[in-house]
């Protein structure tokens, strides 16, 4: 068995979500999820398929981020494994519909950050172990930091 590391490409501003489900109808159920969520939402899904023809299936809002959909995909190339790339919307926004999606098993990431999917490579088949999200913690958090904190979450809507 082998394991690699592979970096998911995205530009900034790009949110992801990796996951995994269990069955081929995952792209269309998971694009419907997505726009009911979010009127207007840009995104691009794409599902790799771990029987049959194994095709990278997909869909999605904007052909960009269908492209870097499939290109991470095609990357991480795990069965089962579904990547999201959201242009116009954040990951708290749809995470809890996109989880409540019958065929979704897991999600392993919802980031902005730079991320790596830890993969294991056995007999032509290829299994995700667990992601790297962001950088590790450099510090606690004082007065100032918990201000800023607060003042992003209220500049973004999330709270009053």
């Amino acid at each position: 068995m082998e394991f690699k590391s592979i970096a998911i490409n995205k530009p900034d501003g790009v949110n992801v979500i990796i996951g995994q489900s269990h069955f081929i109808k995952s792209v269309e159920d998971l694009y419907e999820t997505l726009v009911q969520a979010v009127p207007g939402i840009k995104f691009g899904v794409a599902f790799c398929e771990a029987s049959g023809p194994c095709l990278i299936r997909y869909a999605g809002t904007d052909e960009a981020l269908e492209r870097l959909a499939i290109e991470n995909a095609n990357a991480v190339a795990a069965g089962h494994v579904f990547i999201i790339a959201l242009g116009n919307a954040f990951p708290v926004n749809v995470l809890n519909q996109i989880k409540a999606v019958a065929e979704v098993c897991t999600i392993f990431c919802a980031s902005a950050n730079p991320v790596r999917v830890i993969v294991a490579e056995e007999a032509g088949a290829r299994g995700v172990m667990g992601v790297i999200d962001g950088s590790a913690p450099q510090g606690i958090e004082g007065d100032k930091e918990r201000a800023e904190r607060h003042a992003m979450l209220r500049r973004f809507g999330y709270k009053q």
